[in-house]
């Protein structure tokens, strides 16, 4: 049997009592060091204002990244579309590309964005896979549906809106902001009135585009009827990571790029050398969550025994539940067993690993434990 390649999705986290600058240095040490494991990609999301998270440019990270890697594919989880136009996307990655060509993924994201107004036929949405008693068939854990209304509507997501777009500004339309990516770096881009562009670097940039989604929505769809790469968020949605794998397999219509479905799903994972001590290690996962859900914005990832002195209410913990239930904490083995169970639940031909911890020590070690279980297998 094949291994399943794993990846790593790092969203640059900052420890409490350390500094950004210090995260960044941990973060191109992490990538080096999964170089040297065996992971097959290191991806940079895109979080704004953010006092804990310093992973705030992907572009700028992928640049400092591969400087100082030599063959693991680098590339975005996710360049987040809303706020950005297609050209000057193309525009950085073609930039990265020229000096190190062959190595990047351009991992594409609606967030901030408009919904699609075209609508679509709903047979396309699939038929949805069983999920008795909040477990898939192979008795992967699948929540209650968390709500992000509150997240959407809140003062601090205007905010960041505001800041990130010029005053005026509107978000283009999602499919056409794709279609133009996809245009300009193949170099066929025409304007509605015919006038070329030819981005130069970026034109024929030998890079793999990805389509991020969290649901069996426009971006799901979307990936698969273009015929692209899809990451489900198993990690940030669990609740609907079947129906989003669903939703892609489903719109897939073979390109140029691919001939088959292609899906990566993520997950958030804490492995150490016994369960008591990566539960230890994961324990202020709950209240990092928790201040991303009350719309703080993620705060400085707590140390254990700051972790330990919140007092938890229960609104406290539904708050979180979806999240903390679905993380992968344990012993090697344990956490490999989860992750094949994931795998094998959404049909998954890669798996992207995020892990947080407060050392940056026991963060390198729990990828350096599960690569080592994970090729034993």
């Amino acid at each position: 049997m094949v291994t399943t390649p794993l990846a790593v999705l790092d969203l640059v986290p900052i420890p409490a009592g350390s500094t950004a600058a210090q995260a960044l240095r941990n973060s191109i040490d992490l990538a080096q060091r999964a170089e040297r494991f065996g992971y097959a990609r290191y991806w940079f999301a895109e979080h704004h204002l953010n006092p804990g998270v310093a992973g705030t440019s992907p572009a700028v990270l992928l640049a400092l990244t591969a400087a100082a890697t030599s063959t693991i594919r680098l590339g975005s989880g996710a360049v987040q579309l809303g706020h950005r136009t297609a050209l000057s996307t193309v525009e950085e990655f073609g930039l990265i590309d020229a000096l190190h060509p062959g190595r990047l993924d351009l991992g594409l994201g609606r967030s901030g964005g408009r919904p699609n107004e075209v609508k679509r036929e709903p047979a396309l949405l699939g038929a949805g896979t069983a999920v008795v008693d909040g477990r898939a068939p192979n008795g992967l854990r699948i929540p209650p549906r968390f709500s992000f209304e509150h997240l959407l509507n809140s003062p601090r997501f205007e905010l960041q809106k505001g800041l990130l777009q010029l005053p005026g500004a509107q978000s283009q339309n999602y499919t056409e902001q794709i279609g133009d990516v996809l245009a300009l770096l193949a170099g066929t881009y025409r304007s509605a009135e015919g006038e070329q562009a030819h981005v130069v670097p970026g034109e024929g940039a030998q890079v793999q585009v990805w389509i991020l989604g969290s649901s069996g929505g426009e971006s799901a769809i979307l990936a698969g009827e273009k015929g692209l790469r899809f990451a489900a968020n198993y990690h940030v949605s669990p609740a609907t990571v079947l129906e989003a794998v669903e939703a892609y397999r489903a719109a897939f219509q073979p390109s140029d790029e691919l001939d088959r479905p292609y899906v990566s799903v993520s997950a958030d994972v804490v492995v150490a050398e016994d369960a008591a001590t990566a539960r230890e290690l994961a324990a202020g996962y709950g209240l990092w969550v928790r201040s991303i859900r009350t719309t703080l914005g993620a705060i400085p990832f707590p140390a254990p025994q700051e972790a330990r002195r919140h007092v938890w209410s229960d609104a406290d913990r539904e708050l979180v539940a979806d999240r903390v239930e679905t993380q992968f904490v344990g012993s090697p083995g344990q956490v490999a067993d989860q992750l094949e169970q994931l795998r094998d639940a959404t049909g998954a031909d890669e798996l992207i690993i995020t892990t947080i911890t407060h050392d940056h020590t026991d963060r390198v070690r729990s990828y350096q434990l599960l690569a080592q279980e994970w090729q034993r297998r």
